[in-house]
């Protein structure tokens, strides 16, 4: 595998587009390194995952480009996007990937506000006089 392999991961409002090819271990994310760009220690595990999973964190050299929603979402995406592309290198590694639940998209969204109330469910105080 010379050559670099492209899928789609999405979560909530996020979309992110995982380039995957044969390197050193390299994360970045939207042109940084991957500490810059997720704050947290929990949203960095959450986004190598599937490369924890698998063994092949210094395997690989990701390069990602994501947008929409916040960090959470953005991470969520990430994983969905990272596992794609590792199923598309080797195919062997899909039963892992699956059975941890990587590869399903998370299709969770946020309910739109309804006219009449002040948020998706939430109504004005009610007022008998």
């Amino acid at each position: 595998m010379a050559e670099q392999i492209m899928a789609t991961g999405r979560r909530k409002t996020s979309v992110a587009r995982v380039r995957i090819k044969e390197g050193n271990g390299a994360f970045k994310i939207n042109g940084k390194v991957i500490e810059d760009y997720l704050p947290t220690e929990t949203l960095r595990i959450l986004a190598k995952q599937p490369l924890t999973l698998t063994g092949t964190t210094a395997k690989y050299d990701i390069n990602v480009n994501v947008y929409g929603g916040g960090l959470s979402g953005q991470a969520g995406a990430i994983r969905h996007g990272v596992a794609r592309a590792l199923v598309l290198t080797d195919v062997n590694l899909k039963k892992e990937i699956k059975k941890a639940g990587f590869l399903t998209r998370d299709a969770r969204m946020t309910e739109r506000k309804k006219y009449g109330l002040k948020k998706a469910r939430k109504a004005p105080q009610f007022s008998k006089r």
